[in-house]
C-alpha cells in the first residue's frame, strides 16, 4: 500500500491544520448557510485541431522538417503501402437512436427481464457475463493481456476515507494551497422512496437552512442525496422537502452519518435514459488506456444496452492534453451516434504532456458543460494518470461541484503512474458526487507499472468488468458485485465494498 511521506515537527502539524481548515471553509459559521455550488466557468471556444501531415513512430509525432529541400525534379510515384496490421477484435457497431439500442454482429438478443429488480443479461465477445442479484457472472474466461483494476467506494468507508484525507492534508499541504476536502465523517443522507419502498430517482430535494438560504439536489437512481455538513455549510437545524413531504432535521456536531427517509406521494420513475461523457487524458503516457477504450467501449455499451433493454444511451468525449500541446481539449458532444465517438477515439493517440499535471480543469469544465438530460442517469468517466496543476485544483474541484449540482457522478479511472496528488483529487471528486474510484493494477502483467492505491480493501477484476459494474450500479441504483470466479485477487478484509475495521481503529 502506498503511504504518504509524513511531515514532522510542530510547524508541519500546524501547516496540516491550516490546510484542513482552509479546505473546509464552507463550514465557517460566519458565512451563509446552505452553500450552493459555484457557477461553472465559461471557457473560450476550442481551436481547430491540426491534422498532422507526417507521423514518425521512432520519435516525435507530427514534427515538421526544419527546412524545405529544393525541388529538382518530380519525385517518382511512392511504392504501394504495406497492408495494415489486423485491428483488434471489438464489439459490433452500436447505433443508438431515440430510446432503442441496436447491436449488430454481436451476441443474439436476449429476452427482456421481468419486472424490477430485473435480472439482466450481458454478453461480450471478450468476456460474456450475466448480472443478477447485484453481481456479474463471467461465462467465458477472458483472453490474456487485458488490463485489470479494482474499485473503492469511500462513502461506504467514511472513517477510512477521513483517515486518508487527514494524512494527505499533512503530506500534500506544502504543495497545494486550498486542498479540496470532503469530510465523510459527518453526512446527511436523504432517501426518497415511493409507497412500495422503491428508491425514487430524479426527485428534487430542497434543504432549507436557519438563515433562510436553501439548496436543491435531485436524487440519483438509488433515490438518495448525500449531503456533507461541512462542504454544504448546513446549519444546526435544516428542513428537508421532497416529493410533497417535509421534515425538520437536527445536524449534530459529532462524527457520524444519519439517514432520513421520506415517502413520496407519487410512484418512483423508471430509469430510461443514460448519458455518459468520457474525459480522456490523451498525453504520451496514456497509450494503454486509450487503446483499451478504442477496443472495449462499444462492448461495454453493448452490454449495458442488453442489460437494460430500451435504455436510451448517449455518449460524448473530451480528449485533453495541456497548455502548449497541439490541443488542450477536443470535444465531441453528447449524442446518440456511438460510431461518432468511436471514430473520435480511433483518431486519438497519446502524445504531448511532458510534465506531470495536465489540463484536467478545462476537461472537466467542457464535460460538465454538456447538454445533459435532467431525467437521465449521468456519468462522467474520467480516465487519467495525472492531476490538475496545483494552482488549478480549486478550479477543477469547482467543476466537480458543478457536476454534483447537476447530479453527474464522476467515475475516475486512475491509470498507470498515478501519484498522490492525482489519487487524492480523483477520490475527492468521486466521494463528492456519490461515485466510486477505479484504479488499474499490475495483475494483468501488461502496460506500465501501476501505483498501489492507499485503499485498505478491494477486489481485482478486468478493467472492463469494473467499469461495467460501476456504471450498472449507477443506472440500477443497486451496488453490483463480481462473482467469485470473476475476481483475480482480493486485497484486505473486503465485504461487499466495505472494509472490515480492526477494533482499535482510529482516524488520527
Amino acid at each position: 500500500m502506498r503511504k504518504f511521506l509524513w511531515l514532522s515537527g510542530v510547524a508541519c502539524v500546524a501547516l496540516g491544520v491550516a490546510v484542513a481548515s482552509s479546505a473546509t471553509a464552507p463550514s465557517d459559521p460566519g458565512g451563509p448557510f446552505c452553500r450552493r455550488a459555484p457557477e461553472l466557468v465559461q471557457l473560450p471556444a476550442e481551436q481547430p485541431v491540426p491534422i498532422p501531415q507526417q507521423q514518425t513512430y521512432g520519435g516525435a509525432v507530427g514534427d515538421s522538417m526544419a527546412s524545405t529541400p529544393p525541388v529538382l525534379a518530380a519525385p517518382p510515384p511512392p511504392p504501394s503501402p504495406p497492408p495494415p496490421p489486423p485491428m483488434p477484435e471489438r464489439g459490433g457497431e452500436i447505433m443508438v437512436t431515440g430510446s432503442r439500442v441496436d447491436s449488430a454482429r454481436t451476441a443474439r438478443p436476449e429476452a427482456a427481464p421481468p419486472a424490477p429488480p430485473p435480472p439482466a443479461t450481458m454478453s461480450s465477445p471478450r468476456a460474456a457475463s450475466t448480472v443478477a442479484d447485484g453481481r456479474y457472472e463471467r461465462r467465458n474466461a477472458p483472453p490474456a493481456g487485458l488490463l485489470t483494476a479494482g474499485d473503492h467506494d469511500d462513502l461506504l468507508n467514511p472513517m477510512l476515507y477521513a483517515r486518508y484525507v487527514a494524512r494527505a492534508a499533512r503530506a500534500l499541504g506544502q504543495q497545494i494551497g486550498g486542498l479540496p476536502k470532503v469530510d465523510t465523517r459527518r453526512s446527511l443522507t436523504i432517501a426518497v422512496e415511493d409507497a412500495s419502498g422503491r428508491g425514487a430517482p430524479f426527485v428534487p430535494v430542497t434543504i432549507s437552512c436557519s438563515d433562510g438560504n436553501s439548496l436543491t439536489l435531485s436524487t440519483l437512481a438509488d433515490g438518495r442525496v448525500v449531503l456533507f455538513p461541512a462542504l454544504d455549510r448546513l446549519s444546526s437545524r435544516v428542513r428537508i422537502t421532497a416529493g410533497g413531504v417535509s421534515r425538520n432535521v437536527d445536524i449534530g456536531d459529532g462524527a457520524g452519518g444519519q439517514v432520513q427517509t421520506l415517502v413520496a406521494h407519487s410512484p418512483a420513475q423508471v430509469v430510461r435514459k443514460f448519458d455518459l461523457m468520457i474525459a480522456l487524458d490523451s498525453t504520451g503516457s496514456m497509450g494503454d488506456e486509450i487503446e483499451f477504450l478504442k477496443s472495449e467501449l462499444q462492448s461495454i455499451l453493448g452490454d449495458i444496452g442488453r442489460a437494460y433493454p430500451g435504455l436510451d444511451i448517449r455518449v460524448g468525449l473530451v480528449a485533453y492534453r495541456d497548455i502548449g500541446d497541439d490541443y488542450v481539449t477536443r470535444t465531441d458532444r453528447l449524442g446518440s451516434a456511438i460510431g461518432t465517438i468511436q471514430n473520435a477515439l480511433d483518431r486519438t493517440s497519446g502524445m504531448g504532456g511532458g510534465d506531470m499535471p495536465e489540463a484536467m480543469d478545462q476537461a472537466l469544465i467542457r464535460a460538465v458543460g454538456q447538454d445533459w438530460r435532467a431525467d437521465a442517469v449521468k456519468s462522467l468517466l474520467l480516465v487519467a494518470d495525472a492531476p490538475p496543476h496545483d494552482d488549478l485544483q480549486g478550479k477543477a474541484f469547482a467543476a466537480a461541484e458543478a457536476a454534483r449540482a447537476r447530479r453527474i457522478q464522476i467515475v475516475p479511472v486512475a491509470a498507470s503512474g498515478v501519484d498522490d496528488r492525482a489519487e487524492y483529487f480523483m477520490r475527492a471528486v468521486a466521494a463528492a458526487t456519490q461515485s466510486r474510484y477505479i484504479f488499474l493494477t499490475d495483475d494483468s502483467g501488461i502496460g506500465n507499472p501501476h501505483a498501489e492505491p492507499d485503499v485498505d480493501c478491494y477486489v481485482v477484476t478486468q478493467l472492463a468488468g469494473a467499469i461495467r459494474r460501476v456504471l450498472a450500479s449507477q443506472i440500477s441504483g443497486q451496488r453490483v458485485e463480481p462473482y467469485p470466479e470473476e475476481v483475480v485477487r482480493t486485497s484486505g478484509r473486503y465485504n461487499h465494498g466495505r472494509c472490515i475495521l480492526p477494533a482499535d481503529f482510529r482516524v488520527q
